[in-house]
C-alpha cells in the first residue's frame, strides 16, 4: 500500500515554517482506495507571496484544525504504507518536523516520483510536477494546492506502476512491493533522481576529490574525502530540510572524481579546485585572492612587533588574509591570547600607553615598562602557533597505488605544490622534490590545511630541509 502525499506550507524551512494544507491518497497497487484532505491552521501569518502562489490565505485557515488535531488521522491513514511524494524529501521532512514538535517520531519508507519518473520516463524537458503532467497528458487541477497536486501525483504514480509492470515477466507476482526494481528504489529514495545505486557502488573507497555535475556537465560542487564512496553516501543520507537543499540534490546529474591516494593531497587539491572553478554550491573556499598579510619586524627599541598591511610580493607575510578587516581581527585575537600589546601590534594609535595597559591587561611594553626580552618571548610564541614546525620540508605520504608515494613541498614557509614519485625515485635535496611536483598557489587556506594535517596522527614521513 502507498500513501501519496502533498502539502502546502508557509515557506521552505521545516525548522521555521508550518503546514497549511495536506492531502493523502491511498493506492493499493491497482487503484486509489482511500483519501484524506484538510486545510491546516499554521498558527502564524501566511506570507503574501505564498498566498499568491497557493491561493491559501490567512482567512481560509483561521478556522481550520491545527496540525495536532489532524495528526492522529495522518498516522492512521499512512500506517504501514510507503510514503510517496513528488520531491519526497520536502513533504516528508515537514511532516516529520510537525510530529517531532508533538513529541512523536513519524517514520515511513519513502518513494520519490521525481526519481522514478526520470528513470521510467527518460528524456523529458522537465520533471517538475506541472510540466511533467503536461508532457504526459495528466490533468492537473488546482496547481499548488495539496489536493490538486496529490491527485495528479496519484495518477502519475499509477502510470509509473503500469510502466514498471510491463517490464516484469508474466509469471512474476504483480504486487509492487515484491518487485526488485521498486524495492530497490524505496531503499535508495535518498539518492538524487539522476543518480543510481550502481553509480554510487562504482565509486572508489579511496582518498580523492569528487565533483557533482548538473545535466549540462557543469560542476556545481567539489568535495574531498579519505573514502570517496563513503563520503558521497553520507551526502545522500542527509534528510534535507529546505527547498534549496532539495534543489541542490535534484540538480546532481553525474559524479566524477580524481583519486589522490593521500588525504592531505585531497585537501589541498580540493581547495585549489574550488578557487579555480568556483562551483555554485561551494561557499567557504571560493576566495582565490588574498590582499592582506600579517608581518613582523623589530623596532628601534628591540621590541618584536606585529602589524597588518597589504600583502607584498617582495616581503612574504607570516600569514595571508582575505582583507585587512580579517587581519586586524586576527591580531586582536593574538593580543588577547598571548597578552600582547595593542600598540605594538598596530591596533592602538597613541603617543602614550595603550588602552589595555590602562585596564591592567598589558604589561607595559608600549611605554618601556616590560623589557623587550620578556615581551618578545610571547610574540615568538604567538608566531610559532601559526607557522610550520620547519621552514622547508617535504611530506611524503600514500600514493594512488602500492608502488607510488605522494609528496607535498614547502619552502621557506611557503607551500609549493604536490606530486607523485615511484619506488625508483631518489633525492638528496629539496630541489629534487621540486622537480616532480605540480606548482599550486600558497594562501591562507593551504597554510591552515598543512598546519592542521601535521598536528594529526597522519603517519606520513616528513623530510626537513631547513638546514640544507
Amino acid at each position: 500500500m502507498y500513501a501519496i502525499v502533498d502539502i502546502e506550507t508557509t515557506g521552505g524551512q521545516p525548522s521555521e515554517d508550518r503546514i497549511t494544507e495536506i492531502a493523502i491518497f491511498i493506492h493499493d497497487g491497482n487503484q486509489v482506495v482511500d483519501q484524506f484532505h484538510s486545510l491546516v491552521n499554521p498558527g502564524r501569518p501566511i506570507p503574501f507571496f505564498i498566498s499568491q502562489l497557493t491561493g491559501i490565505t490567512d482567512e481560509m485557515v483561521r478556522d481550520a484544525p491545527k496540525f495536532h488535531e489532524v495528526a492522529k488521522q495522518i498516522v492512521q491513514i499512512t500506517e504501514g504504507n510507503v510514503f510517496v511524494a513528488h520531491n519526497v524529501r520536502f513533504d516528508y521532512s515537514f511532516i516529520k518536523k510537525e510530529f517531532a514538535d508533538l513529541g512523536f517520531t513519524f517514520q515511513r519508507k519513502t518513494l520519490c516520483t521525481v526519481r522514478l519518473s526520470r528513470k521510467l520516463i527518460p528524456g523529458l524537458p522537465s520533471y517538475s510536477l506541472g510540466k511533467l503532467c503536461k508532457s504526459i497528458d495528466i490533468p492537473l487541477q488546482m496547481r499548488h494546492r495539496a489536493i490538486g497536486d496529490a491527485e495528479a501525483t496519484a495518477v502519475l504514480f499509477d502510470r509509473l506502476l503500469k510502466i514498471d509492470q510491463n517490464k516484469v515477466d508474466a509469471d512474476q507476482d504483480d504486487k509492487l512491493l515484491e518487485k526488485p526494481s521498486f524495492t530497490k528504489d524505496i531503499k535508495t529514495s535518498l539518492l538524487p533522481p539522476n543518480i543510481s545505486r550502481e553509480m554510487v557502488d562504482e565509486l572508489p573507497l579511496e582518498a580523492g576529490v569528487y565533483y557533482f555535475h548538473d545535466e549540462h556537465g557543469e560542476i556545481i560542487y567539489v568535495g574531498k574525502s579519505k573514502s570517496i564512496r563513503k563520503r558521497i553516501i553520507q551526502h545522500f543520507s542527509i534528510d534535507f530540510k529546505s527547498r534549496k537543499s532539495i534543489e541542490f540534490k535534484n540538480r546532481i546529474a553525474s559524479i566524477t572524481y580524481v583519486r589522490t591516494g593521500s588525504e592531505l593531497v585531497a585537501l589541498l587539491f580540493e581547495s585549489d579546485e574550488i578557487k579555480k572553478r568556483k562551483p555554485f554550491y561551494n561557499r567557504a573556499q571560493r576566495r582565490s585572492v588574498y590582499h592582506s598579510g600579517i608581518f613582523s619586524y623589530y623596532d628601534q627599541d628591540g621590541y618584536l612587533r606585529l602589524t597588518f598591511q597589504k600583502a607584498k610580493t617582495e616581503v612574504p607575510p607570516l600569514l595571508t588574509m582575505s582583507n585587512q578587516f580579517q587581519a586586524k581581527n586576527f591580531l586582536f585575537n593574538r593580543v588577547a591570547k598571548y597578552n600582547l600589546c595593542q600598540k605594538l601590534c598596530d591596533l592602538y594609535k597613541s603617543p602614550g600607553a595603550c588602552f589595555d595597559y590602562q585596564v591592567h591587561q598589558c604589561k607595559g611594553a608600549c611605554i618601556g615598562k616590560e623589557s623587550p626580552e620578556e615581551y618578545n618571548k610571547r610574540v615568538i610564541e604567538s608566531i610559532d602557533a601559526f607557522k610550520y614546525d620547519y621552514d622547508s620540508f617535504v611530506i611524503v605520504g600514500k600514493g594512488r597505488s602500492a608502488d607510488e608515494k605522494s609528496v607535498v613541498c614547502v619552502e621557506n614557509g611557503h607551500y609549493l605544490g604536490f606530486g607523485y614519485i615511484d619506488e625508483t625515485f631518489s633525492a638528496s635535496s629539496l630541489e629534487d622534490f621540486k622537480e616532480v611536483i605540480k606548482h599550486y598557489n600558497d594562501n591562507k587556506d593551504t597554510q591552515q590545511i598543512i598546519r592542521g594535517y601535521m598536528r594529526t596522527k597522519h603517519g606520513d614521513k616528513i623530510i626537513d630541509f631547513s638546514q640544507a
